[in-house]
């Protein structure tokens, strides 16, 4: 069967990964003084102005004046210097407050810190693309390549604002060609469309394998012709509006939940990194080819109400088999699933930008749901 698939990515300086870093850069600052801190950072960015609400909970906190100091600074990374959006000048109101006792009641007894369904996904289709589907592995790695050229000076004159798509021919569930590409990127006055051209196709050559180029006439560089005004001075942002880029561009379920600024008793991001931590060792085990796992929680209450499999008919045993081995083997309350990760330390600010999962686990910490460690385990079923 042939059929094409699109994944979508969005650059650092997209006004709602603006947002992203910001609550994630705050919870960071939380943990740092707290590994127990309760954080529920909602950040709104737009011109010239950055809004902060939701909730942070602990007995020591940074001041006003350190969040503030936080707020620019993120900005100031992502280079935004602009008349309409400057980490310089930027008007920051903090309206942040404690959490809900009444949600406290049950968080502080080690239950879930709300009720919902998470879900997490791997699947083996070309190999060094971690396990993720390769139109969002591909389309995240575009708009890194470019940001990374624009930070290092080689590309002058395109600014943090940007998008990326591609879709992918797919046979028998592999991907086996690209039928078109679309990068739109902000950029000074004086750049013009063909030097914008000229720059992707740089990239596009160095990030992406050869029968992944897709033909010259399928690859839409600003298709308005023009993209100077950007960021947040172009376009509000919140934090958690893209949950889809987030995790796996459009090919798994989601259960809705958004993860920037949550702290990890919050099992919408927890418990969505448990579920693709097990999915991945699922498939990296050779188990099945792909596989989802869905987790659901109660407020209040540690243990979950349900963890169901899906290999997707691609599994070498039964799905119930493997739901009942992690469901025995493994300890997914919010606790356990802390423990197991290592997640009350200050490892969420790289999150927030080119995806929370396909990332590489490093010896400090950030991205442990992305480890596969647990092969030989799963092997034993």
């Amino acid at each position: 069967m042939s059929y094409f698939f699109t994944s979508e990515s969005v650059s650092e300086g997209h006004p709602d990964k603006v947002c992203d870093q910001i609550s994630d850069a705050i919870l960071d600052a939380l943990l740092k003084l707290n590994p127990m801190a309760r954080s529920a950072v909602e950040t709104m960015a737009t011109t010239n102005r950055v809004i902060l609400s939701g909730e942070i909970s602990s007995p020591i906190l940074p001041s006003n004046e350190e969040i503030n100091g936080i707020v620019r600074s993120v900005i100031q990374k992502i280079g935004y210097q602009q008349a309409g959006f400057n980490w310089q000048t930027v008007e920051i109101q903090n309206y942040l407050h404690a959490q809900s006792a009444d949600i406290a009641m049950g968080v502080d007894k080690e239950g879930a810190g709300d009720q919902g369904i998470m879900f997490g996904y791997a699947v083996n289709e070309i190999p060094d693309t971690e396990f993720m589907p390769a139109t969002l592995f591909y389309a995240h790695k575009i708009l890194k390549n470019l940001s990374e050229k624009r930070h290092n000076g080689i590309l002058k004159g395109l600014e943090p604002d940007a998008k990326s798509q591609i879709t992918l021919i797919y046979d028998n569930g592999k991907p086996v060609a690209c039928d078109s590409i679309v990068v739109s990127t902000q950029h000074q006055p004086e750049i013009e469309i063909p030097t914008l051209r000229e720059w992707i196709h740089g990239v596009l050559k160095e990030v992406l394998p050869e029968h992944f180029l897709c033909p010259e006439e399928k690859l839409y560089i600003n298709p308005t012709g023009r993209f100077v005004i950007g960021g947040p001075d172009g376009d509000t942002g919140l934090t958690g509006r893209k949950i889809i880029v987030d995790t796996y561009g459009g090919a798994s379920a989601h259960g809705g939940g958004a993860f920037s600024g949550k702290d990890p008793s919050k099992v919408d991001r927890s418990a969505a990194y448990m579920a693709r931590y097990l999915a991945k060792n699922i498939v990296a085990s050779g188990l099945a080819e792909k596989c989802s796992i869905q987790l659901s929680y109660a407020i209040g209450i540690a243990h979950p109400l349900s963890v169901f499999v899906d290999s997707f008919q691609t599994g070498k045993i039964s799905d119930e088999l493997i739901a009942n081995f992690i469901s025995k083997e493994f300890d997914l309350t919010p606790k356990g699933i802390r423990d197991t990760l290592g997640l009350n330390k200050a490892i969420y600010l790289p999150t927030a930008s080119y995806g929370h999962f396909g990332r590489k686990a490093d010896a400090f910490g950030f991205f442990s749901w992305e480890k596969t460690d647990l092969i030989d385990k799963f092997k034993t079923i």
